[in-house]
């Protein structure tokens, strides 16, 4: 059995030790041969694998670059709950339609079109369509409120909306077009903006007037928190989605014996987030990949879905990976004989988690993988071999991909096995961060480098390992928190005079977020006030879950939270 967890830098390091503060120390005494894939000299990690050849052509948008590979697929996308499906040779022609008729509806080359939409077999027609179009697609998670909503609609300049029949009144109120898409398309369906979504996709597929894309275009607005701060739109274009598809989802394909057109996806994980969206809205149909379409979570469809449909890969967050694990533990085992690769990726794993699936399915290949929305989902990818199964490490380099591991108090470069700031560059870093060049410059150097705020290091033999986090970003169940975002709407209280937010590990969800808040003196706010205060203003996933009050909130002399002391006192209290 692999070791499932190398996390102490201690074991590892080959340049010295630990000093008290975290930093690391260096040895210049000793006398280091390096692998062919870090240079010393520059403190540059490249990828083992050979660099993949991206298309030239100027003029190539990444929906004909996914659909001008010719595979065997036969069933594209299906709804777990029904069976109904949309087969390869619909869905390219759907997607074409989907173009003209929003063409026809007036939508043109560089507008924005907002789709919040929970997973459905139809996301990725409305995505494809879009960017087919030369248009620019921002996606939402659909739980959020109309505030928020709101701000990041008047931050890109949303034109058009897309979202559930039950959402399109109050969509409305934002006096933005929006069109209702239905579960699933069935004749006499009682919701009237339905037959608008039909008659879109009903149009013609072979319109005359489609745009010049260049591959410099932005093809999505999709919102990050960053290193630090609040939400960011991240600007991606056709070339980092190009990129995404190549090197990330074909390429991994590449590596394995089997064909990928007799693959079966589950997809569980949101497609309005970027691993998702790099997954089961774009990559997976290059390879003629079935992938069968969960709308909610619920751990007995899940279940049934991977016997139902022979599922053979499973991407998931944390969160679901203990949930398919405990329903095998329950009996549930011989109902995923069909299991193939079960991957996690989007926030870290606990290594008991590990441990307890790969004890339970030991015939289930277990990966992790490392990405940003900055990076087009693109990092690392974990690949296991007969000889050596790495479960804990988020895997090698994608191709073409280029790393730096910094010392973030010295800046200088550190060798494997000592830990520092992750830094990445290839084709799948960001454009930039929309209307907010400050913030772009301080996340990608001169050099092209994306500062990550991740904690990591590589191993000897080119495993990366993701140990913490610079920067603020809470992540539950692999959903992204900003806490500035929290710490605005906590200040709004009209009994609260500060207030700080930070995560909390937990078992289930990752992180949960936790407030400390500084209330008016005599005030009788408590904390069951407070939490229903936030819970009213903000998407469900981002609701405070634990409160504790103080008078004062520690601050450095520039007036920065000093998190580290709420870290500290948090686990003091538990």
């Amino acid at each position: 059995m692999a070791t499932f967890l190398k996390t102490q830098l201690n074991s590892h390091a080959i340049e010295g030790g630990e000093s008290g503060n975290g930093e690391v120390e260096k040895n210049p005494s000793k006398t280091l041969s390096f692998p062919f894939w870090y240079c010393a000299e520059t403190g540059i990690y490249s990828s083992k694998y050979p660099s993949i050849k991206l298309p030239e052509d100027r003029f190539l948008d990444v929906v004909s670059f996914i659909f001008s590979h010719k595979n065997g697929g036969v069933s594209a996308l299906v709804d777990s709950a029904s069976g109904i499906s949309i087969s390869y040779s619909e869905l390219y022609p759907m997607v074409k339609s989907m173009a003209s008729g929003l063409h026809q509806r007036g939508v043109s080359q560089g507008d924005v079109v907002l789709i919040l939409l929970p997973n459905s077999i139809y996301f990725p027609v409305i995505f494809l369509g879009v960017l087919a179009l030369g248009a620019i697609a921002t996606t939402m998670n659909p739980f959020s409120n109309l505030l928020e909503i709101k701000k990041q609609a008047l931050d890109c300049c949303v034109t058009l909306a897309f979202t559930t029949c039950d959402k399109v009144d109050k969509l409305s109120t934002l006096d933005i077009p929006v069109i209702g898409v239905p579960e699933i398309l069935v004749s006499g369906s009682n919701c009237s903006e339905s037959s608008v979504f039909y008659e879109l996709i009903s149009c013609d597929p072979n319109w005359d007037s489609r745009p010049k894309i260049s591959q410099k275009d932005t093809a999505a607005i999709l919102y990050s928190s960053g290193t630090t701060g609040v939400g960011k739109g991240v600007i991606l274009t056709h070339a980092n989605f190009i990129a995404m598809v190549e090197t990330f989802v074909r390429f991994e394909a590449s590596q394995y014996e089997y064909s990928s057109s007799g693959n079966v996806y589950l997809d569980v994980t949101p497609m309005f987030h970027v691993y998702g969206l790099s997954l089961f809205v774009m990559g997976l149909l290059s390879l003629g990949t079935t992938i069968v379409v969960m709308r909610k979570f619920d751990a007995d469809e899940m279940v049934k879905a991977i016997e139902r449909y022979n599922v053979t890969h499973f991407p998931l967050v944390p969160p679901l990976l203990l949930a398919l694990t405990r329903r095998a533990k329950d009996g549930a085992l011989s109902s995923m004989k069909s299991l193939k690769q079960v991957s996690c990726g989007a926030a870290p794993v606990n290594p008991k988690s590990i441990e307890d699936f790969v004890h339970t399915l030991p015939d289930v290949d277990f990966i992790q993988g490392y990405g940003m929305t900055e990076s087009t989902a693109i990092g690392t990818r974990g690949y296991n071999t007969e000889k050596l199964h790495n479960y804990s490490s988020v895997g090698l380099l994608a191709p073409n991909m280029q790393a730096k591991v910094v010392d973030w108090i010295t800046g200088s470069t550190l060798a494997p096995n000592c830990m520092g700031e992750l830094w990445l560059c290839g084709p799948g870093v960001m454009k930039g961060y929309l209307n907010n060049l400050e913030a772009t410059k301080s996340t990608i150097d001169d050099n092209g480098y994306l500062h990550t705020g991740d904690i990591a290091y590589f191993d000897e033999e080119g495993y990366l390992y993701v140990i913490d986090r610079l920067k603020e970003t809470i992540k539950y169940k692999g959903f992204q928190i900003a806490p500035a975002d929290l710490e605005a709407v906590l200040v709004s209280h009209p009994d609260v005079i500060d207030a700080a937010v930070i995560g909390a590990r937990d078992e289930e969800a990752g992180e949960i977020p936790v407030a400390f808040v500084v209330k008016r003196d005599g005030c009788a706010v408590s904390q069951t006030d407070v939490i229903n205060f936030v819970t009213k203003q903000v998407a469900p996933f981002k609701k405070i879950r634990q409160v504790y009050f103080r008078a004062s909130i520690p601050r450095s002399a520039a007036g920065k939270i000093l998190r580290k002391e709420l870290r500290n006192l948090l686990t003091s209290k538990l």
